[in-house]
C-alpha cells in the first residue's frame, strides 16, 4: 500500500526524537559560576582540603551553593559572579603555590541526565570571552639549539673512545653544521667510521685546509625538517602542560601551518598573566664551576677554551665550565617555598635518568662548586630581516652553591629575588622548558559581556530567521507547511542533541551561522518535494501517487546539492581552524539532520495522516 510506513520506521523516529530532546535538554538548566581547585604535581586535593577552602570562604563573608570534591578537585559553586571573583582572590592567597584555583562555569544539570552523559554544550571563546593568542616558534633558534646539541654529542662522543681532535666549533656558514678538525687522517677516518653508524640523519663530509684534516657534520634536509616539526610538537605538549597549571577550563592549543600555535583561553581576563606564563621560555643548566681559572685572568681574556664566563644578577663574572652536567628536561618536578631563613627558593626533583647523572657528578665533586644557570628568552620589540620578530637569549647564574655531598634525584635552587619568581620558575619548570622561543604575534580578549552579546544576537538571528520561515511555509504550503515547521523545529534540536553527544565539540559564533544556514537548507528540501507534489497533482495522478512519487523524484536532487554542501564543510574543517571548524561541524551535522527531519521525518508525518486514505480529494499543500 502507497504511503505507509511499517512500525519499526516510527519506532526508529520516536527513538531519535528521544535522544536528541534528552541531549540537548541540559542547555536549558544554565551554568552557575564556579571556583574549581586542583592540586599541582607534589600536592593533593583531599577533605582536609575541602575543610580549608570552606573555612576561607566562611572567614571572606562569602556563602557558596555548594562546594564538594569531585574527581580530584574541589568545585565550588556560587550565586553571583561578584562573589566568584572575590572568592578567587581569598583561595588564591591562602591556599599557596601547591594549588591552582581557576574561574569556572558549573552546568546544573539534574544528576539523572549526567548519569546517561548529559552535558551542556562547550562554548567557544566568542561566546564565553576569554583570551586569544596567536604564537609563532623560532625555528632558527630551534635549529641552533639542536646544533649546539651536536657540538656537546660529538666531543663527548670522540673523547669517550679517546679519539684525538684539534678542536670542534659550529660552522659560521651554516645554521646546521659542526666542523671538527683533526692532524692525522687515519684519526678522521676512525673518527667518522664511529660517528656517522650513530648519528643518522647527519651528512659527513671531509677536507683539508692548512695542513689540517677538516670534517664538516650537517643536517640533511629530512633531518632539518623533523627538528622543526618536533620543535613545533614539543613546543605544543609543552604548553598545553602550562594552561593545564593555569588551571583554565576547556583550553584550546593547537597548531597553524608550520611554525605557529594556536592558544585560546576560554573565561581569561587576566592577560598579562597568562602572556607571563604562556610566552616565557625559561630553563635551567648545570656547570661545574672553574675554581682554578682566575676571574682577573679570565676577564683579560686568559681563559681555557673548556670555560666560558657569565655573570651573576649583581653584575659579578662567573668563571664555569662550558660541558653541561644538566640540563632542566630532567626536571619532573618544581615547587617553591623559603628555606630555614625565610628566602625564597625551589625544590627540584629530577627523573631517574638526570638523579643518576647529578649522583654521579657530585660524588666525584665535593667540595667543588656547582653554578646554576638561568637561561631565558625575551622579546626585543624588534624584527630581523624575515620579518619574523627578534628574541634575546638572556644568560644568568642563579646561585653557585659548594657541593656538600653527594646530591640525588632531589635537591633546592636559591638566589632569587622574591616568592613570586620563585612560584612563577617553579611553574616553568613543572610544565616544562620551551624547546625553542616563542613571540605573541597576535592577542585579542574577549570579555564576557560581549560573549554574552554574542549568544543574544546569535539566537536573535536565529529565531529572526526561524520565524520568517517559519510564516512562509505556513502561509503557502498550509497544513504541508505545518509539518515542514515542526521537522525545522525538531532539526534544531536534534543538531543541539548531536553536538552535545560529540565529546570535545565546541559551539561558536560561526557555529550558530551553521545552525541558522541549515534552518533554510532543511526548508529548501521540503520546497522541493511540496512542488513535486503539486506537479504531479496537476499532472492528473491521485493524492496517494502524487505524495509518492513527489518524495520519491525529489530525494535524488536533494541529496545532489546537500552533498556538494557536505564536501564544502569538509574541506573547511580539513584546512581551517578555530572557530572555522567551528562552522563546519555544525554546517555537517545540519546538513545530515536537515536531510533526516525533511525526507524521512515529514514522510513519517504525512504517511500517519494521509496514508492509505482513497477518500482524500484534495490536499493542504
Amino acid at each position: 500500500m502507497l504511503n505507509k510506513y511499517p512500525l519499526w520506521k516510527y519506532l526508529l523516529l520516536g527513538f531519535v526524537v528521544l535522544i536528541s530532546l534528552l541531549y540537548a535538554a541540559p542547555n536549558l538548566y544554565g551554568e552557575d559560576p564556579a571556583i574549581q581547585v586542583s592540586a599541582t604535581r607534589g600536592a593533593k586535593v583531599e577533605l582536609a582540603t575541602l575543610d580549608k577552602v570552606q573555612d576561607f570562604l566562611k572567614k571572606a563573608n562569602i556563602t557558596p551553593k555548594s562546594a564538594s570534591l569531585e574527581d580530584g578537585q574541589i568545585l565550588v559553586r556560587l550565586t553571583s559572579n561578584e562573589d566568584q571573583l572575590l572568592a578567587r582572590e581569598a583561595l588564591s592567597g591562602q591556599l599557596g603555590d601547591g594549588f591552582i584555583t581557576a574561574l569556572n562555569l558549573a552546568p546544573t544539570t539534574p544528576a539523572w541526565l549526567e548519569a546517561i552523559g548529559g552535558e551542556p554544550l562547550n562554548l567557544g571563546l566568542d561566546l564565553r570571552g576569554g583570551v586569544h593568542f596567536l604564537m609563532e616558534v623560532d625555528m632558527d633558534e630551534a635549529v641552533t639549539k639542536a646544533q649546539e646539541q651536536l657540538v656537546q654529542d660529538l666531543r663527548t662522543e670522540l673523547r669517550e673512545q679517546k679519539i684525538r681532535f684539534r678542536g670542534i666549533r659550529k660552522d659560521s656558514k651554516s645554521a646546521t653544521g659542526v666542523i671538527l678538525r683533526f692532524t692525522d687522517e687515519t684519526v678522521l677516518d676512525k673518527a667518522v667510521s664511529h660517528l656517522k653508524p650513530i648519528n643518522p640523519g647527519y651528512q659527513f663530509a671531509d677536507s683539508q685546509e692548512n695542513g689540517e684534516f677538516i670534517l664538516l657534520v650537517s643536517m640533511t634536509e629530512e633531518k632539518l625538517k623533523a627538528t622543526k616539526e618536533d620543535a613545533l610538537q614539543q613546543n605544543l605538549s609543552i604548553l598545553r602542560n602550562r594552561v593545564n597549571e593555569l588551571g583554565v577550563a576547556e583550553p584550546l592549543v593547537q597548531r597553524q601551518g608550520t611554525d605557529r600555535i594556536v592558544v585560546e583561553l576560554p573565561g581569561v581576563q587576566d592577560t598579562a598573566r597568562a602572556k607571563e606564563i604562556l610566552g616565557a621560555t625559561a630553563t635551567l643548566e648545570f656547570h661545574a664551576g672553574d675554581y682554578e681559572t682566575d676571574i682577573n685572568d679570565a676577564l683579560a681574556g686568559r681563559l681555557p677554551s673548556s670555560s666560558v664566563i657569565y655573570k651573576e644578577r649583581d653584575g659579578t663574572p662567573v668563571v664555569v665550565k662550558k660541558k653541561i652536567i644538566l640540563t632542566g628536561n630532567h626536571i619532573v618536578d618544581a615547587q617553591s617555598s623559603v628555606d630555614e631563613y625565610g628566602r625564597p627558593q625551589v625544590n627540584i626533583s629530577l627523573d631517574s635518568k638526570g638523579g643518576s647523572k647529578m649522583s654521579r657528578f657530585t660524588k666525584s665533586n665535593i667540595g667543588k662548586p656547582m653554578a646554576t644557570l638561568f637561561i631565558e628568552y625575551l622579546p626585543t620589540g624588534k624584527k630581523k630581516a624575515n620579518g619574523k620578530a627578534e628574541i634575546e637569549k638572556r644568560e644568568e647564574i642563579a646561585n653557585v652553591a659548594t657541593i656538600q655531598a653527594q646530591l640525588g634525584r632531589s635537591f633546592r635552587i636559591t638566589g632569587l629575588d622574591n616568592t613570586a619568581e620563585a612560584h612563577n620558575l617553579a611553574l616553568l619548570l613543572r610544565a616544562g622548558a620551551l624547546i625553542a622561543p616563542i613571540q605573541i604575534v597576535e592577542e585579542r580578549t574577549i570579555g564576557p559581556s560581549l560573549g554574552q552579546q554574542n549568544i543574544d544576537n546569535g539566537i536573535k538571528a536565529m529565531v529572526y530567521g526561524l520565524l520568517a520561515v517559519v510564516l512562509f511555509m505556513f502561509v503557502y504550503y498550509r497544513k504541508f507547511g505545518v509539518i515542514a515547521n515542526a521537522a525545522l523545529l525538531f532539526n534544531i534540536v536534534m543538531i543541539i542533541g548531536v553536538m552535545a553527544m560529540i565529546p570535545g565539540a565546541t559551539l561558536t559564533l560561526p557555529g550558530i551561522a551553521g545552525i541558522v544556514l541549515t534552518v533554510g537548507m532543511a526548508v529548501d528540501a521540503n520546497v522541493l518535494i511540496f512542488e513535486r507534489i503539486r506537479e504531479e497533482i496537476r499532472a492528473g495522478k491521485s493524492i496517494q501517487k502524487a505524495i509518492n512519487e513527489g518524495y520519491a523524484n525529489a530525494f535524488s536532487t536533494i541529496a545532489d546539492a546537500n552533498i556538494t554542501t557536505l564536501i564544502t564543510a569538509i574541506i573547511l574543517f580539513a584546512v581551517g581552524t578555530g572557530s572555522i571548524k567551528g562552522f563546519a561541524v555544525t554546517l555537517a551535522i545540519g546538513i545530515a539532520t536537515s536531510m533526516f527531519t525533511s525526507i524521512f521525518g515529514t514522510r513519517a508525518i504525512v504517511n500517519a495522516i494521509w496514508g492509505g486514505r482513497n477518500d482524500i480529494k484534495k490536499l493542504s499543500i
